[in-house]
């Protein structure tokens, strides 16, 4: 029941979300009259504030009680963008997506660590399966119930949609503290986890991370497949179809609904055919399919502008089918590779390096579209693509050194521990092995 609360509430946050996301830079550049250069600061704050706190938070759900770190944090998100109702001035906008931004991406390894504590190891997959689709679902209805309600050509336009967003986003947090009710503050599976060092440095915690070797090539392949997709969703793939390809701005829409029902449509499908699948595997997958993709695209440029407009929808389909093993599958497994006692501090910290990768990855969009080089652009997301591909098997073959060593019964490179002992909350070394 917790972790069905836990997906239901992810939902409605997102449906919030959705309120806001597609008119904000619009409203702020446009509507408002604060230019250009403020509606893109604004987008970078935001991206600054989930930087900021995804590593913050995670540390903070190692050492406290992780429900109560996902609840502030959904308030903090809330306050942020309903304090976006009295901006007045562009200052005041920054400050309230800067805060929108942070408590956002706050609650995110919070409610990661609260998925391992309350699922099962066999269910896990499954748990974040449902919770992404569950988040795909409620960013849809909340743009789509949005687009019925802002009216872009009144200051006032967006009142209803930001009151909207803070409303969700305290329902969201309510729901999470209903389902802490009763919900030890630390498990047993924590306690032999190593909680034991709370107060280790940033530094000290990051070296611990990074010296796993898995981890290394885990955090490559975050880097290579946020890259080879997720940052160009909302602004480098619409740019491409639009200036290169010249497809009607409805084919955009279409698109971004097509990738939202083939995820909704597969999810649970290929998280039973996948269940049983090791992880590195998975990624790799993924890997050839973001590739499969980029070759798609870059075939549309060389038709007329009808038959590359369904080829650029029907690749944002060929991406949603790799979207429903990527996010079942990475974080589990960073979370079954994290040094002990730092599960949130790993998670938190490769959601930054994913929000860090993801902000980038529009202004080299628009580099290189602007200067006119749209091979380029194909070209390199092609690379970063195969790149995933290869990361991938080497976090396959180091995730198989790793069991090989545990099941030799040789010393582990440290902060891995031996066969049997917990590697975070919850996680075994017999977890990792089913992984690899």
């Amino acid at each position: 029941m917790r972790t069905k609360l836990l997906i239901l509430a992810s939902s409605i946050g997102m449906l919030g979300w959705g309120t806001v996301l597609p008119y904000q830079y619009a409203y702020a550049a446009n509507t408002r009259g604060w230019g250009a250069l403020a509606a893109a600061l604004a987008s970078t704050l935001f991206s600054v504030g989930a930087l900021v706190a995804a590593p913050f938070a995670g540390r903070l759900s190692d050492r406290f009680n992780p429900v109560t770190v996902a609840v502030l944090a959904k308030l903090l998100a809330a306050a942020g963008v309903a304090s976006l109702v009295w901006a007045n001035d562009a200052s005041t906008f920054l400050v309230g997506m800067f805060v929108f931004g942070f408590g956002l991406t706050a609650s995110t390894p919070a409610a990661s660590v609260l998925v391992l504590r309350w699922a099962g190891h066999e269910d896990r997959r499954k748990v974040f399966a449902y919770k992404f689709t569950a988040e795909a679902i409620g960013m849809a209805v909340g743009a789509f119930v949005a687009g019925q309600l802002v009216d872009l050509s009144r200051a006032d336009g967006m009142t209803l949609a930001f009151v909207a967003a803070g409303v969700g986003f305290a329902l969201s947090a309510a729901i999470i503290q209903l389902a802490g009710i009763g919900a030890p503050a630390e498990t047993e599976m924590d306690v032999a986890a190593g909680d034991a060092e709370p107060h280790v440095s940033t530094v000290e915690a990051l070296r611990r991370i990074f010296a796993v070797p898995a981890l290394r090539w885990a955090a490559v392949v975050t880097v290579t497949l946020a890259l080879g997709f997720y940052a160009q969703f909302e602004s480098g793939l619409p740019a491409y179809a639009l200036t290169v390809l010249e497809t009607p701005a409805s084919a955009i829409g279409l698109a971004a609904a097509v990738n939202c029902v083939v995820i909704v449509l597969l999810q649970v499908v290929v998280v039973r055919l996948t269940a049983h699948r090791p992880a590195g595997s998975l990624l790799m997958v993924v890997g050839g399919i973001w590739t499969l993709s980029w070759v798609v695209l870059s075939t549309a440029q060389f038709v007329s502008p009808g038959v590359a407009s369904a080829l650029f929808v029907t690749t944002f389909g060929i991406f949603a089918v790799g979207e429903t093993m990527y996010a079942p599958v990475l974080n589990p497994l960073t979370a079954s590779l994290a040094p002990k006692g730092l599960v949130g501090t790993t998670l938190g910290t490769f959601t930054a390096i994913q929000t860090t990768f993801s902000a980038l990855g529009p202004l080299v969009a628009g580099a290189l579209l602007g200067l006119g080089l749209a091979d380029g652009f194909l070209a390199l997301h092609l690379a970063i693509s195969v790149l995933a591909t290869y990361a991938a098997w080497r976090l396959r073959s180091a995730l198989r050194a790793r069991q090989a060593t545990e099941h030799t019964g040789q010393p582990v490179p440290a902060p891995t521990p031996t066969a049997g002992e917990p590697l975070a909350a919850g996680v075994t070394s017999e977890a990792v092995a089913t992984a690899a």
